[in-house]
Parts: structure tokens; sequence; C-alpha cells
């Protein structure tokens, strides 16, 4: 889905950090950014964060910058993305944002930082891989009752949930997982998000 293109229709005002981040993907030719309607469940979980913050996929930072947007000013923020060229861009966007952090690296550099109390699973095959052998594992990079979100679902009313026709495994490995309390929630008619809690019992 293009989300950079979504903005083109968005009425209203932006935060100036998603301001800039989405101007920088237009300026880069770069399609795969979070959607407004995405960035605005983002930016609230954020407000909600009490420690660190961490994000795969960065792009060019739309989706950080509603994260940044919506967390306290001593919220630490990281964000990994892989390609070189990118992770350059988004971190000029937060040049003068001192606690947020690009890294150029693989996703699973997220485990060095960890653990965290809000997750965002984006770039990466472990989020829409959910199930095979290298998925992330929640109960290493969640604190006890960290949130967990994984993004770019399409809205299922079937059980089990399913896309194009088949089960959608990947949505089940994290509505099944059993370290997770997780909903699939709907953000638009063509979108929607997995959102989990780790447990805090046993």
């Amino acid at each position: 889905m293009d989300g950079t293109a979504a903005y083109n229709a968005h009425t209203g005002p932006l935060p100036p950090l998603v301001e800039r981040a989405v101007h920088a993907a237009r300026q880069h030719g770069f399609g795969y950014s979070c959607r407004p309607e995405q960035g605005r469940l983002l930016q609230l979980l954020a407000g909600g964060a009490r420690t660190a913050v961490a994000e795969t996929g960065t792009g060019c930072g739309v989706g950080l910058a509603w994260l940044a947007s919506g967390a306290a000013p001593d919220i630490e923020l990281l964000s990994v993305e892989r390609d070189p060229a990118r992770a350059k861009v988004a971190a000029d966007v937060f040049a003068d944002v001192p606690q947020v952090q690009v890294v150029c690296a693989d996703w699973t550099e997220v485990y060095a930082h960890g653990p965290y109390d809000l997750l965002v699973l984006d770039g990466g095959g472990q989020a829409k891989g959910g199930g095979a052998a290298d998925a992330a594992d929640p109960e290493r990079l969640l604190e006890a009752g960290g949130v967990l979100v994984v993004d770019d679902f399409t809205p299922s009313r079937t059980w089990p949930p399913s896309h194009a026709g088949h089960t959608d495994t990947a949505r089940l490995y994290w509505l099944q997982h059993p370290a997770l309390r997780t909903v699939d929630l709907p953000l638009a008619r063509d979108l929607s998000a997995i959102v989990a809690v780790r447990r805090t019992e046993g």
C-alpha cells in the first residue's frame, strides 16, 4: 500500500515531525510510509510509553515521526533500517531530536537495546512471517505489560483470519501467541493492525 500517497488526501494539520518525514519520503521516492490512520495509533500508544520505544523498518521515518510526536521528551526511541540510503534520510529528519536514534542494521539489532515498553514491527520478515524460526520473540523484546504493534494487515471478519482466500498464518501467530493478549484492530476499511500486550502473569 502506498502510504506516502495517503498524505496527499489528508486534511487537517500534521505534527511537524510527521510533515518533515513525509516531505523526505516524497523527495526520495519512498512510497511505503506509515499511513495516517496507523500513525495516529502509534502516536497515542507512544504517549503511554514509560520506558524505551523501538521500531523496525524505519523507511524515511514517517512512522517514527508519529511515535516521537506522541512520546514524552524523556522517552528514548530507537528505529532500525537495513537500507543505508533510507537510514541516512531518516537520520537527517531527526538530526535535531536527541531522544531519537536511527540505526542502519538488520531488524535483529533491536535485541541489543531492549526490552521495550512499546515495539513496532514493520520492516524485516519477522512481522509478516510470524511463526517462522526467526520470528521476533516478544518475551525477550518486551517489558512485562509492554505493547507490540504489527501493522499493515487487511481487516478480516472470519475465524481463523483470512487473506486472499487463505488462512492468514502470520496474523494467527500473533493472535494466538501464549505470551501475548492480542487484538486485531481495524483502522480503515482496508487496514488493520495487531496490537498486543505482553502478559504479566506466569
